[in-house]
Formats: C-alpha cells, structure tokens, sequence
C-alpha cells in the first residue's frame, strides 16, 4: 500500500514544526511534508526527523508560473528549492501556477508554465527530486488559481517530457472540480508523483464526508504507485485519532 505523509501545517497545530515532526513519527506516519521552506528551522527540522525515524519528502517549490515577465525569478526560486531539498534529501517539490493573469491569454500563461517547468526539470533530473504540478480547486479555496484541472495539469507534464515533472493529484481539490476521481487516477498514475488526501466537504480526515477513502486508497495500491500519500488535512477532532485512521486504510 502507498506510504503515508504528514503536512505538518495541517494536521498538527499550535505545537513548533520540530514537535509536529515527532508527533507524526510517533503516531507511525512514513514520512513528513511541509509547505514552505525558508522560513522554516531547517536544522531543526532535519534532527526531528533522524530523532523520529521519518523522512522529510516534500515541501513547495515557490515562484509564480503564469506570468512571462516573472519567469526569470521563478526559474531562480525553484533552482533554489532544488538545491535546499537535495541538501535535506527531501525527494519531491510541490509546485503551484499561481493566479490567472488576466491580461493575458490562458495559451501565453500556459506557454509560460511550461516554458518555467523545462528550464529546471534539467536541474530536478540530476538531483534526483521530482517536481510535481498541483491543480488547485477555484470553486472554495483558491478563487482565480490558474491551474484547476487535472486534464490540463497531465497536459502541461506531457509537454514538458521530463521524468522528474509530474503532477500532484490532489483528491480534495479534484473531488470539488471534477469529480471521476478513480478513473483519472487509474488511466493516469504514471503522470502523478504524489498524492494529498482530504475529504469533502470541510477538508478534514477521510471518512468524515462524500469521498469513499477506502475504495480510493485500494484503487491506488491497485495501479502499483510506491510513492507517498500526503496528509493535507485540518482535523475534526484529535490529530493522532485522524491519523491512526488514515494509517488503518493502508
């Protein structure tokens, strides 16, 4: 079964990031994720995870993808993030468009995510990280993010045909866009380099709303994915609970 991930900003709160990490090690999580990384105690950080026995496999890679006259500093942040996350031994860097410019064509601002994607994925490739492109849903959480559907999302890695650019399939943010969530992973598993789970609605732990987690949790052991499955969720109630029941669906 998929090896379970913890984002540290979501699952546990009001505790400092190095305590999160013990928590998610404590409770048997695989490993940890996080969003951004330059504000972080990456120090500390790095000795909670030898402390607890997990890796830290992700974080987001930063920079705004859809405006051409952004491109340059957008390469410059994610070649940054490459560097920090094969420093840290952190395997995967989750990267968002941004907004939809709108003064600008949706092909252009395409043109330009793709143009920013193959400019580093040179650089991802030696380093052994892999970066995967999130869609985001619109319709509550992200009003005017660019990228929201997974179609699009395949597209984009396609066009730039690089093994270490995937998408992240996020089944929170494409339950609330489009739904067919099986069918998409099933015919496109060897496009996602990673995975985030939350259920709908109310973002919390699976098993709280619509989504059935246990047919969608063996859907993608069905397909032989051997990444990671992140925990991008806000808890209903006590944080270990909610994980311990994630881990059960393994």
């Amino acid at each position: 079964m998929p090896r379970i991930s913890v984002c540290l900003e979501m699952v546990y709160e009001d505790e400092s990031f190095a305590q999160r990490v013990r928590r998610a090690g404590a409770v048997g999580a695989d490993a940890v994720e996080f969003w951004g990384w330059r504000e972080k105690d990456l120090d500390a950080l790095e000795s909670a995870a030898a402390d607890a026995g997990v890796p830290i496999i992700g974080c987001l890679a930063g920079g705004t993808l859809t405006d051409p006259d952004e491109i340059d500093g957008a390469v410059a942040t994610i070649r940054e993030s490459i560097e920090t996350a094969a420093t840290l031994g952190v395997s995967t860097l989750i990267a968002t468009t941004g907004p939809e410019q709108d003064d600008l064509d949706r092909d252009i601002q395409r043109e330009a995510v793709v143009d920013a994607l193959s400019r580093v994925a040179p650089e991802a490739e030696r380093a052994g990280v892999t970066i995967v492109l999130e869609p985001l849903n619109t319709a509550v959480d992200h009003s005017g993010h660019y990228l929201s559907r997974s179609a699009e999302g395949f597209a984009i890695v396609d066009d730039v045909g690089s093994p270490n650019v995937k998408l992240l399939y996020d089944v929170y943010h494409q339950q609330i866009t489009e739904g067919n969530v099986i069918q998409t992973i099933t015919e496109h598993v060897d496009r996602i380099g990673h995975f985030h789970v939350a259920d709908v609605p109310g973002r919390h732990e699976p098993g709280t709303g619509e989504l059935d987690y246990e047919t969608i949790f063996e859907a993608i052991d069905d397909t032989g994915y051997d990444g990671y499955v992140g925990c991008e969720f806000s808890p209903t109630g006590d944080p270990d609970e909610a994980m311990e029941a994630v881990l059960e669906l393994r």
